[in-house]
């Protein structure tokens, strides 16, 4: 007898979907077997997915909980939402993992940056998560010894920005000597890099220029974070690791056809190298900055043009992208409203609840996606590059029972008043093709017809370890 099982639904196993029956004992799903055959069994509960697809639970790769809000002249910057309330919201779209970052800070030694994040997280999250440990600025010799000791211990990936992203942000931009050196730790450890990529001379060239010229509108910030900055940011990156065997890069909210031609190209030369987006590159351009509230679409680098967004769709497909996060900032919409100008703006989005289930409508139902294909952007792909498939990520006996009923029965007009992150959402108004019916965390129903039975005790780290064949050539 098992403690649950899922019925009557089309499953979308490793190997494709199909109908199935899934049998859950505890946390993990404990067996899969022909529709109707595990029922046969019985269950302390069965749960109908009749007309539905199961898909395992979502991975955002990207999100910022806790995160200071900086702006020119404040010297304590306001900080988004925490982890509770990102994490629940999450859970109502179907997303069960996030990914979050522990920025080495000041003096910091790189455990004592885990511990802090650790500290904000635990018994405060509603779903699983792990960090991408963020290294910023000058990199002392004494971090990369601890670099070491932390990819180890589970923390498997580690961001790094090559640019200052804004004149008021001095301290975020790593030199490439250093992403050299840490490169060629990561590739001994056995880690990834997570790389925010723009060209730092480029940017703020630009900042000044446009400056000078009296055009600081935010609508001007894709001539700031431009195309040619991604372009020599990215082929300057791969250059680095391309000479270092076994380092691997995840290029992080790639947004320019330039970044997409850079990956593609790398990807057909061996190199290990992975790409993600966001869902606000996918469907949104530089047109919209000109709309009311246009600061509600933006997130750094920048929104682009019709032909790099046309490039990053056609990269989703078995192309240089493989997943789609959100880059997730969770603040009420006056925050994200309060800068005007491209040096002031702020970035990130309230995205996480919707991700799902607005990936699923256009890929699935407006481009013809297989439902595999869908699973790997938003939950497959990024467990197995950051090292958590198949715990995470996978319909397959033995993984983590983190399974999501998304019905296509129930279609959903977004409105932020039914969401549960802030008081806005760049999707209002938006129609979806699907919706959670269902959410099942490690065995616990979570999420049912819109009723939250999530507590904080839930959420848990997760530890991960990344696959040889992820770093020695690009699996996926």
């Amino acid at each position: 007898m098992f403690d649950s099982v899922v019925s009557g639904g089309t499953v979308i196993l490793p190997t494709g979907p199909e109908p199935a029956d899934i049998g859950v004992n505890g946390e993990h799903i404990a067996a899969i077997g022909a529709p109707g055959s595990l029922t046969a069994i019985g269950a302390g509960r069965t749960v109908d997915a009749s007309g539905q697809i199961v898909i395992p639970g979502g991975i955002d790769p990207h999100v910022h909980c806790n995160w200071p809000m900086p702006m020119p002249g404040v010297t304590q910057p306001t900080l988004t939402e925490p982890a509770s309330t990102v994490s629940r919201a999450a859970l109502h779209g179907g997303t069960t993992t996030t990914i979050d970052f522990a920025p080495v800070e000041g003096g910091e030694t790189i455990q004592q940056a885990i511990e802090r994040r650790h500290r904000q997280w635990a018994g405060a999250c509603y779903g699983d998560y792990a960090f991408h440990t963020m290294l910023l600025g000058k990199i002392a010799p004494e971090r990369l010894g601890e670099l070491t000791e932390a990819v180890q211990a589970g923390h498997a990936s580690v961001k790094m920005f090559t640019t200052d992203i804004t004149p008021s942000r001095r301290g975020r931009m790593v030199d490439f000597g250093d992403i050299w050196e840490v490169l060629k730790v990561l590739a001994q450890a056995g880690g990834i890099a997570a790389i925010h990529a723009e060209d730092n001379d480029i940017v703020m060239h630009m900042y000044e220029k446009l400056t000078r010229e009296d055009r600081t509108g935010f609508e001007n910030m894709a001539e700031v974070h431009n195309t040619l900055s991604e372009d020599l940011s990215f082929n300057r990156v791969i250059r680095l690791a391309a000479n270092i065997e076994g380092a691997a890069l995840y290029m992080m909210h790639t947004s320019a056809k330039t970044g997409v031609d850079a990956i593609a190209a790398a990807r057909a030369k061996g190199v290990p190298i992975y790409g993600e987006t966001l869902h606000q590159y996918l469907m949104y351009t530089v047109e919209d900055y000109r709309r009311p509230n246009g600061q509600i679409y933006h997130t750094y680098p920048s929104l682009k043009f019709r032909e790099d967004q046309e490039a990053l769709w056609q990269a989703t497909d078995h192309g240089a992208i493989q997943t789609v996060a959100t880059d997730e900032i969770c603040c009420p919409l006056r925050i994200k409203l309060q800068g005007r100008r491209i040096d002031d703006t702020t970035g990130g989005n309230a995205g996480v609840e919707p991700r799902l289930s607005l990936i699923y409508t256009e890929t699935v139902e407006k481009r013809g996606y297989g439902l595999s294909d869908f699973v790997g952007l938003v939950s497959a792909n990024a467990a197995k590059i950051m090292g958590l498939y198949p715990r995470k990520g996978a319909l397959a006996i033995g993984s983590d029972a983190d399974i999501v009923l998304l019905d296509p029965r129930h279609r959903k007009i977004v409105r932020a008043s039914e969401l549960h992150e802030a008081d806005y959402t760049p999707w209002e108004g938006r129609d979806f093709a699907a919706w959670p019916s269902l959410v099942m965390l490690r065995g616990k129903i979570v999420v049912e017809n819109g009723a939250f039975k999530g507590d904080l005790k839930d959420g848990r780290f997760l530890p991960r370890k990344v696959p040889g064949e992820i770093r020695s050539r690009p699996a996926v």
